[in-house]
């Protein structure tokens, strides 16, 4: 017989809601969009035919609504890995774990998640406010490390990017995902295009950024954009991408992630209509869902 989870591992607010994200399982759709900022879930409800649920708790606030006849949770992670960890555990526990008995259930639900979010180029011809579909994610950050992941990750690439970057004795050890093909089909056009995303542990240091600080790796992004494997290279640097595939496979779940590139760390370009092409996105990721067979 199934061992309970206690109160300490899964916790509950008093109405019965999961802890940090303040939901109940009746509160989100099989569809869910992810967003870092979370002003940024509003200018995806905004285009909802209907709005039925508006959620939230410190930076996690969640919408759900029906858009053309699809039902959808719209929610912000904030930024990192590290509120990647909440948002998806949490996520699953309110479908696959039963609250009242507090048992995980024999049944088990898939999600498909979709996230919305900005990015960073380092490859010249990848220009800013073009989109890019992450095909895999490469973690620089431990998220993954905390599970036994060893059957979800790319160890393939994970040893040539070692080896290329000399660290076979260094703390950092990148983990590799790839998202889900048959949901990232969904969203293929000329208007949209592939590339291998770094997940970063930082904004500034961690992504060779130098304002007052000398960072310990020098020349980091170049080095990451010389380097391929079996002809895909590295395109562009965020902050949640690796996570969200790591995570999602472990759980039995469908992930995606689409980038509005608004800075191009090659030629040191910034976006100057950023709203825009994030609004852009945002409209295509919604237009694409509605063609589609999910449910």
């Amino acid at each position: 017989m199934k061992a309970s989870l206690s109160s300490s591992e899964l916790i509950l607010n008093a109405d019965g809601s999961i802890y940090h994200l303040n939901l109940l399982p009746e509160d989100i759709a099989d569809i869910i969009i992810t967003v870092g900022d979370p002003e940024r879930v509003s200018e995806v409800s905004k285009h909802f035919d209907s709005v039925e649920i508006k959620k939230g708790k410190r930076e996690f606030i969640t919408h759900t609504g029906i858009y053309s006849n699809k039902r959808i949770t719209v929610i912000s992670t904030g930024i990192g890995t590290d509120n990647i960890d909440i948002v998806f555990n949490e996520l699953d526990a309110l479908i696959n774990i039963d609250f009242a008995s507090r048992k995980v259930k024999t049944e088990k639900k898939q999600l498909s998640f979709i996230r919305i979010g900005t990015s960073g180029s380092i490859q010249p011809d990848i220009p800013v406010d073009s989109f890019l579909m992450s095909s895999s994610a490469i973690g620089f950050d431990n998220l993954l490390h905390f599970y036994e992941h060893g059957h979800v990750t790319n160890h393939a690439v994970e040893s040539a990017l070692i080896s290329y970057l000399g660290w076979e004795n260094h703390n950092i050890h990148p983990y590799v995902v790839d998202f889900d093909e048959s949901l990232a089909e969904i969203f293929e056009s000329n208007r949209i295009r592939y590339g291998v995303t770094i997940t970063n542990s930082g904004f500034y240091g961690p992504q060779g950024r130098t304002l007052r600080l000398a960072p310990s790796i020098q020349d980091f992004n170049d080095k990451l954009a010389r380097f391929s494997y079996q002809n895909a290279r590295i395109t562009n640097l965020e902050m949640e991408t690796a996570g969200i595939y790591g995570l999602a496979k472990l759980l039995g779940h469908r992930a995606v992630s689409l980038n509005a590139i608004l800075a191009n760390r090659a030629t040191g370009e910034f976006s100057e209509q950023g709203h825009k092409t994030v609004e852009e996105l945002i409209k295509y990721t919604l237009n694409a869902i509605a063609n589609s067979d999910l449910i």
